[in-house]
């Protein structure tokens, strides 16, 4: 279990359901270290989810094979298709400053880090739609392609179990709401 998150404590299905999260000592995106290159390769987070998501082999900027330039992406926000690296961010689905609000505020490093390039909670998403969400929640935003919704709600809910973070009361209605796109 993560230092510093919510306790197995169940309220609903959803641990520790908060009014209002907590937010601790203020976010900085800084400490959050993501996009590392944990295994010594050249590619970093991003470019091994890249060469991963690919639906085609990728083609790089360089022998190197460092930087990924394209490919053939599926958008599940959007149901587009991307073949430039360019075009296309990484979402993190529960977003980091989310996190650090919902009771990652007093991780360490090494948490953090491991949070922030867990490829199960990153997708290849548009430039876009990756800002426009920037770091809401279900019950703040939802993708546009609602053929989504259920499974962004089932990876939401995963991810913020697997880190033990803390819901709200309007997060755990969204994801109610989420679970009966399910059927």
């Amino acid at each position: 279990m993560l230092h510093g998150c919510a306790t197995d404590k169940q309220a609903g299905r959803y641990p520790q359901e908060v009014e209002t999260p907590h937010y601790g000592k203020p976010y900085n995106r800084k400490d959050w270290p993501h996009w590392i290159d944990t295994d010594g390769d050249c590619q970093n987070t991003r470019q091994e989810l890249l060469i991963a998501s690919s639906t085609i082999p990728v083609k790089f900027k360089d022998s190197r094979h460092c930087t990924v330039i394209s490919g053939k992406w599926f958008g599940v926000y959007t149901g587009k298709i991307f073949t430039k690296a360019s075009d296309v961010d990484i979402d993190h689905i529960v977003p980091l400053a989310h996190a650090h609000r919902h009771g990652a505020s007093d991780w360490t490093k090494k948490q953090r880090t491991e949070f922030a390039n867990d490829f199960e909670n990153l997708l290849v998403v548009s430039d876009k739609i990756n800002q426009a969400k920037s770091d809401k929640a279900p019950h703040e935003w939802l993708p546009p392609r609602k053929a989504y919704w259920c499974e962004y709600g089932k990876r939401w809910e995963y991810i913020k179990h697997k880190y033990k973070l803390i819901y709200t009361k309007q997060e755990e209605t969204a994801l109610n709401a989420l679970a009966k796109t399910c059927r």
